[in-house]
């Protein structure tokens, strides 16, 4: 079999994602290719090879231990998060912020804004919902633009989540790199990244110069001129929640982050860069969901049965993201069996320098996510093309995991299509293409920065 045919796999996928807009049926054809050419190659080869050996390879995952709490964790998590929602914690933490006199300025308003997106990082979305909806009124107070409320929480949340990991998008980043063999552990790597991350960063310090400094160029200044003729109109119905407490979100929430950080030092028995990510973000998050369902059990307003029936759509919620990363960890090993990233590998050392994959990874990575519109399936579909690479090239793992994930928020601040500019628009209550179209400017501009700073990186990398 031709080493081409090994491109095949990522080649669907791609294709598929940039025809129906889909990732996880992309991911289903892309391990059915993958698992069709390995059965080609087999002495027991038959036509429905490719069938059978997907669902193995899918079974395959779910045996893995490490897997299976990853899986567990993306799941319960949903359950934390609903609890936090519909106790009103949420709304009870950010209210008290906003009684607390931080929000008596227009300066203060966008400080309280990016600051809420910053506390709120368990969840891109529930992030960006937070800080919008209670920030449309202020905004407007101060004449402010709704365009100008929606790119502070758009391009807060996605990068603030994925530089305190802490969350889903941690979990889900370690489980797709969990299964490849490097010197250093899957947890090192990925908080090696958060230094390494320059578009997350540099796109978190132009966003606190536009609050700090109250200056807005481009497309973003002719919107300031009109923030109030729409007022009235954009202001969609919201949902209180009465008697929330604030404690509800933030004991849960510590919690979290207090328990994954003991249970790194327990499973690796004090040294906590030896610990075990999937184990200690699985017993955290289970102990932050026995910790909040019991707090709320404790109050006369929430029975036992609405609780469970809340959990239960909080993990509903987040299945889509689930069969994702299942689909991922699968195709992953897949084309790791089929030789794909060696043959990629052996492509980019003879006719790419090594000093520029950083900065091809991140535009590879921006180019998907924006044709896609989804950070997440950008993640899965470039890590097990990008790890690969790093190994067999004696290339810093983090640095060309960091480029990944940077290009993927990168492409999902540009992308009409993505379910964060969507939420963000609707939360600010703004329209979705005005919101592209003022957010665009700096967006490029922080990709430009990434893309000569990974050049840089890339050089001192190899020398």
């Amino acid at each position: 079999m031709s080493e081409w045919l090994t491109l095949l796999p990522a080649t669907v996928a791609i294709a598929f994602v940039l025809w129906r807009k889909e990732v996880v049926g992309a991911l289903i054809l892309a391990v059915f290719t993958s698992e069709y050419l390995l059965g080609i190659q087999s002495a027991n080869y038959s036509p429905f090879s490719g069938f059978i050996q997907s669902i193995e390879r899918v079974i395959s995952v779910l045996t893995d231990a490490g897997n299976a709490r990853i899986l567990m964790f993306s799941m319960l998590i949903g359950a934390v998060l609903a609890f936090m929602r519909f106790s009103g914690g949420v709304n009870a933490t950010v209210q008290k912020m906003v009684n607390s006199g931080l929000a008596s300025t227009a300066r203060r308003t966008g400080l309280m804004t990016f600051f809420t997106g910053v506390v709120v990082f368990i969840e891109s979305n529930l992030s960006v919902l937070t800080a919008g909806i209670v920030s449309r009124g202020l905004f407007d107070k101060f004449n402010m633009s709704r365009e100008r409320l929606a790119y502070i929480i758009d391009s807060t949340s996605a990068p603030i989540c994925i530089l305190i990991l802490l969350n889903g998008w941690g979990a889900f980043v370690l489980g797709i790199i969990a299964p490849y063999e490097t010197e250093q552990s899957a947890v090192s790597i990925l908080l090696a990244t958060v230094p390494l991350n320059i578009y997350a960063i540099s796109t978190l310090l132009v966003v606190f110069y536009t609050v700090w400094t109250g200056k807005v160029y481009g497309p973003m200044a002719t919107t300031e001129t009109t923030a109030n003729n729409s007022a009235e109109e954009t202001k969609s119905s919201e949902i209180e929640v009465q008697g929330g407490r604030a404690k509800d979100m933030l004991v849960p929430l510590a919690v979290i982050v207090f328990g994954m950080i003991g249970f790194m030092f327990w499973t690796g028995n004090g040294d906590i860069m030896a610990g075990s990510g999937s184990a200690s973000v699985l017993y955290a998050t289970i102990a932050a969901l026995l910790v909040s369902f019991l707090m709320l059990l404790s109050q006369p307003r929430f029975s036992h049965r609405q609780l469970v029936n809340e959990g239960f759509k909080g993990v509903a919620e987040l299945l889509p993201l689930v069969a994702i990363l299942l689909m991922s960890i699968a195709l992953g090993a897949s084309v790791k069996e089929l030789g794909t990233g060696v043959f990629i590998s052996g492509l980019v050392a003879d006719y790419l320098p090594l000093f520029l994959v950083p900065a091809v990874i991140f535009i590879a990575g921006a180019f998907a996510s924006f044709t896609t519109g989804t950070s997440w399936g950008t993640f899965a579909l470039l890590v097990p093309i990008a790890m690969p690479i790093a190994i067999n090239l004696d290339l810093p793992p983090s640095l060309v995991l960091a480029a990944v994930l940077g290009g993927g928020v990168f492409g999902d601040h540009c992308s009409p299509v993505s379910d964060t500019t969507a939420v963000s628009s609707l939360a600010a209550g703004c329209d979705i293409l005005d919101h592209v179209k003022t957010q665009l400017p700096y967006a490029l501009f922080c990709g430009a920065i990434t893309i000569v700073a990974y050049i840089v990186m890339g050089l001192v990398a190899v020398s």
